[in-house]
């Protein structure tokens, strides 16, 4: 259900972009007021506006797809576009997150401000565990919950009036992705025994 939903609204990104060529706005100037949007949405969830926050939660990540959709339909995909992305979308989610723990410590909250900064660590380590196995020349995007995933889940439970136990489950996930990345890598690069194919590819 999830990926059909991924694919529409991947679909729906490609339209736009095909609307935003015409412009002449660049990728890496979508890439920018992307992380400003999400700015904004941290700052609207630290005065404590929780569920107009996860709804703008939801639009500023389906916002994060333009870039992308624009590099793809405009053949302008480049190195330093798809590093620039990457990057930005981690700062997005740390602000993102940042904002609720904010809010919490103003009401003096002691649930969520821990749980906030365990999932900054779990979602940092979800990127990172990719980059770094895709800089050894490995592809590395398995997992149940890549960043789409993450801001749906976030979004709902603010909408919801869900906030602990969307962070909860987001805790849970970004570690078990995490770790399912470490175990794809380790079994990437695992020494053959005798008499079984290399599971390593091959060196470029």
């Amino acid at each position: 259900m999830f990926s059909r939903f991924k694919g529409q609204a991947r679909q729906i990104a490609e339209w736009l972009a095909h609307v935003l060529e015409r412009t002449g706005v660049t990728p890496s100037q979508l890439t920018m007021i992307g992380l400003l949007l999400n700015l904004i949405v941290a700052g609207i969830l630290a005065t404590g506006h929780l569920r107009v926050g996860g709804a703008l939660v939801l639009l500023a990540g389906a916002f994060d797809m333009l870039d992308g959709a624009l590099a793809r339909v405009a053949n302008r995909a480049t190195t330093f576009g798809a590093f620039l992305d990457s990057t930005v979308d981690r700062f997005a989610e740390a602000a993102i997150l940042l904002g609720l723990l904010v809010e919490a410590s103003q009401r003096r909250d002691q649930i969520v401000p821990p749980l906030a900064f365990i999932v900054i660590v779990g979602s940092l380590m979800v990127s990172y565990t990719r980059a770094r196995a895709e800089g050894l020349g490995l592809n590395n995007e398995i997992g149940i919950a890549p960043r789409p995933e993450r801001v749906v889940i976030l979004g709902a439970g603010l909408i919801l009036g869900l906030e602990v136990p969307a962070l909860v489950l987001l805790a849970a996930l970004t570690y078990v992705t995490a770790i399912q990345r470490v175990i794809h890598v380790q079994h990437l690069t695992r020494e053959p025994t005798p008499g079984q194919a290399d599971p390593r590819p091959p060196a470029r």
